[in-house]
């Protein structure tokens, strides 16, 4: 069965990058360009794991991930942030609402396939 992943991000480039890549590895791909969206998106058709952008207009990373765990509709899905930001503290607060995996920009393809592999068996 394909796995389906939504991707989460105001820049567009971002975006392409990230559907070809889950594209090529045979997932199912959505995207959103925002947090609302990505709400949205997962109240209507909840996917196997979300990549999100930290970074974003309006509701940010955090807060779109805050909103998910707070859902038991939600909950278990597991959110991947891509982010440029790299500090422990960030980091430590990632973690702390629930972001199963940081992946820090720029992407690098393999490491995105091998978390992946991870969190979807």
């Amino acid at each position: 069965m394909t796995k389906a992943i939504l991707v989460v991000d105001d820049d567009g480039r971002n975006r392409k990058l990230l559907e070809t890549l889950l594209s090529l590895d045979g997932y199912a791909v959505q995207s959103v360009a925002d947090g609302a969206a990505a709400l949205a998106a997962v109240a209507a058709s909840p996917p196997d794991a979300i990549l999100i952008d930290l970074m974003m207009p309006g509701m940010d990373g955090f807060e779109v991930v805050r909103r998910l765990k707070a859902d038991p509709g939600s909950a278990r899905i597991p959110v991947v942030m891509v982010t440029a930001i790299d500090d422990e503290a960030s980091r430590s607060r990632l973690t702390a609402a629930g972001v199963a995996e940081v992946i820090v920009k720029p992407l690098d393809r393999w490491h995105l396939k091998s978390c992946l592999e991870r969190l979807l068996p």
